[in-house]
């Protein structure tokens, strides 16, 4: 059986009249763990905003899991796949609520999540008690972690990670990189300009310009 989980096939991108990227190829199986490599600007997070349907391509295909993306089957591949961003623009008012809230929806019901909670709390360097500060009060290091902690508590093994340690010292950064790189299982795409994941075993992609393949 194939492990072929995300093809991009002969992509074509333009943004504002220029070329973001035209005939891109990538497949991504089951497990891997890329780094999308590149200058500022060359598209990056936009690989993965089409992989959920948020951007779309002006020309080529996307599969996922051998079918072509499309918006009749974008809503199934979102419960698969966990997307953490540098934007933690995530909501107001209390953590436990905002945590709550999410796992209340139905496709994420049924989930017991409490005691994994407070186990990844602990690994990052949060005290449980921040889970009743509001959100929004917290810092931007506290807030990557609370993002990527909800990410991992919802149980996806498909990661799509947009500078989620931008904002925290170089001991969280390892311990973010180690803690994702230790399950063989879990698939990740990662976009990040910090050398920690440079530190590690991971394929590179490099994205710059037109006539992009990998």
């Amino acid at each position: 059986m194939s492990s072929e989980l995300i093809r991009y096939k002969d992509i074509c991108v333009d943004f504002h009249g220029s070329c973001l990227f035209s005939n891109f190829n990538l497949t991504v199986n089951k497990g891997d763990k890329l780094i999308l490599k590149g200058r500022s600007g060359s598209g990056k997070s936009t690989l993965l905003k089409i992989l959920l349907g948020i951007l779309h391509v002006d020309d080529g295909e996307v599969f996922y899991r051998g079918r072509k993306i499309s918006p009749s089957n974008i809503w199934d591949i979102r419960k698969e796949i966990a997307y953490v961003s540098q934007d933690t623009d995530i909501g107001e008012g209390i953590v436990k609520d905002l945590i709550n809230e999410i796992f209340s929806f139905d496709h994420n019901q049924g989930r017991k999540y409490h005691r994994k909670r407070n186990s990844l709390l602990e690994y990052f360097g949060l005290d449980r008690s921040i889970v009743y500060k509001k959100f929004e009060d917290l810092s931007g290091g506290e807030k990557q972690r609370i993002c990527i902690i909800i990410s991992v508590l919802l149980g996806k093994e498909i990661f799509l990670l947009d500078e989620v340690t931008s904002a925290l010292d170089l001991e969280l950064k390892e311990k973010v990189v180690d803690f994702f790189l230790e399950n063989e299982n879990w698939t990740l795409l990662v976009v990040s300009h910090d050398n920690t994941w440079d530190r590690v075993a991971m394929d590179e992609v490099f994205v710059d310009g037109c006539e992009i393949n990998a």
